[in-house]
């Protein structure tokens, strides 16, 4: 059975939309001002300009070869099923951390009304939260349970209010709008370039942009995905560029003179309601700030539903990978994975459970980086594969668009801090003994471990120069010298592994084995 394409352009873009929106924009434009002051506008020019580079990698190849998970299933038909696994598990364990984290942040901006969510005198769930939070995850499972048509439906009517609240919220702040913010407290940029950038990296504003990611995962339920999909994964960094990139201009243009005494980045906006709240409240603006309110609830709740169908795409890729189980790539007669739904339901509610909030936060930014230095590898080395097959959207200049995106997927894994990447190896060591495991049972043979090859030098790389490094490291590598030595390792790796990809023979049977592709060119 094949799954149904019955999404559609608006449908797909939200879903990537609503990846991004979460509650985050309540509290990234405080901590991009903080580091880069006033020019945390132009960090947002910055971090969208590269999400939009890496984005163009996935849309050429998800136009190509629109498959479910694709995170997990596209790096197989251009190095084989060990790359693919790689790639999907790191992913599928951050997706799995995704739900839990949406749900449990809905449930703290619910705690001051409802305290019994949680335990006295603390932030973590009590045994009414937890089942709460287990019934809000029940119930975005049985809407991704009766058809991706119905999740998209419900998915695009909770991302219009989570756009449309941030937009309105923008415009009523640029009412207050005050030209000299920009230039007071130490000028537009107080920190220079080093303030931008550290915006960018630390300040939460990449971090934002990575949600689209779920547009690729649902691909493979795309009408006309040769159209749909790069539309949708474009259209999604764009959008979220807009309402981010107002947000951060209208909370610095909305802040009082007492508020920078003591500097952009001593700048503290306490509240109930967030640092936005806070303004809007400084305002008079209570009605405003209620608002948002209800903002930081739908938001969340919006990511839940998003990342607990994309978890579901990705296991469904790893159980046809021959990661999981056989059973786990199996289809209802709606064309949804159900197996794959009740493991991640099972996974999410054993989250909370037995794992503390912030550390499922850890978890879920360890895990998911990784996945997206894949997007580059994969477009470039499909053009050596498969020059002749129709591509419904080529990217231009690939080798500089691909260079550029893989060297800031590599960035973005290094800038998230070697707190974040030891994590990010145990993960991967974990998903490598559960490999070895299933490798024995079915045999060696045919995991296309050659092809692997550039993998554990890119990873271990990585590791020791975050170890060694100055984002959370020992500070043996000064500053920029790790990010520009980074670059040149980045871009060899990236020569490498696309000079080794698949032989033709294995793409076409690879491409076979899926129903939802047609045919490669002879």
């Amino acid at each position: 059975m094949q799954m149904r394409r019955e999404i559609g352009l608006v449908g797909l873009t939200f879903v990537g939309v609503s990846g991004v929106i979460g509650s985050g924009w309540l509290f990234a434009p405080l901590q991009a001002a903080q580091l880069a002051g006033p020019a945390a506008v132009v960090s947002w020019v910055v971090g969208g300009v590269a999400m939009f580079l890496l984005a163009l990698s996935f849309a050429e190849v998800s136009a190509m070869l629109p498959v479910a998970g694709g995170l997990g299933r596209l790096p197989q038909f251009s190095h084989g099923k060990t790359v693919a696994m790689v790639m999907g598990w790191s992913a599928w364990v951050g997706y799995s951390a995704t739900a839990p984290v949406e749900v449990e942040a809905t449930l703290r901006y619910l705690g001051p009304h409802f305290p019994a969510l949680h335990q006295s005198g603390s932030t973590d769930l009590s045994w009414l939260g937890i089942a709460v939070a287990t019934a809000l995850i029940v119930a975005f499972t049985l809407v991704n349970y009766y058809g991706v048509k119905l999740f998209a439906r419900i998915n695009t009517g909770i991302t219009w209010v989570k756009v449309l609240i941030p937009v309105f919220v923008i415009v009523m702040l640029l009412v207050y709008f005050e030209p000299a913010n920009f230039t007071a407290a130490g000028g537009f940029a107080p920190n220079g370039v080093a303030g931008v950038l550290g915006a960018v990296s630390s300040g939460g504003i990449i971090f934002s942009y990575i949600g689209f990611r779920h547009a690729i995962d649902l691909a493979g339920e795309a009408r006309n995905p040769g159209f749909t999909v790069p539309a949708a994964l474009l259209l999604s960094v764009v959008i979220c560029f807009l309402v981010y990139g107002g947000l951060q201009l209208a909370f610095i243009g909305a802040l009082r003179p007492t508020d920078l005494i003591n500097g952009w980045s001593h700048l503290n906006l306490p509240g109930t309601f967030g640092p936005i709240g806070a303004v809007a409240s400084a305002l008079g603006l209570i009605w405003v700030a209620r608002l948002i309110n209800l903002g930081a609830v739908v938001g969340p709740c919006g990511g839940a539903l998003v990342a607990v169908g994309s978890n579901a795409r990705l296991a469904y890729a790893l159980g046809e990978n021959g990661f999981f189980p056989s059973r786990i790539a199996t289809l209802s007669d709606r064309g949804v994975p159900v197996a794959a739904l009740l493991l991640n339901l099972v996974v999410a509610v054993l989250m909370f459970v037995f794992i503390p909030f912030e550390e499922i936060v850890q978890l879920c930014g360890a895990a998911i980086t990784l996945s997206f230095a894949v997007g580059p590898v994969v477009l470039l080395s499909l053009r050596r594969v498969d020059p002749d097959r129709p591509r419904p959207f080529r990217v231009p200049a690939a080798h500089l668009i691909a260079g550029a995106g893989f060297v800031i997927a590599t960035l973005i894994i290094y800038w998230s801090g070697w707190e974040t990447v030891w994590q990010l190896g145990l993960c991967l060591l974990l998903g490598m003994a559960i490999f070895v495991v299933q490798a024995r049972r079915s045999g060696f043979a045919g995991l296309d471990l050659p092809q692997a090859g550039w993998l554990l030098p890119y990873c271990a790389g990585i590791g020791a120069a975050s170890y060694l490094g100055t984002y959370g490291g020992i500070a043996v590598i000064p500053r920029n010298v790790d990010s520009a030595l980074l670059v040149v390792f980045s871009l060899v790796i990236l020569v490498v592994a696309v000079r080794r990809p698949l032989s033709r023979e294995a793409y076409r049977r690879y491409l076979a084995e899926d129903p939802n592709i047609a045919p490669a060119a002879a």
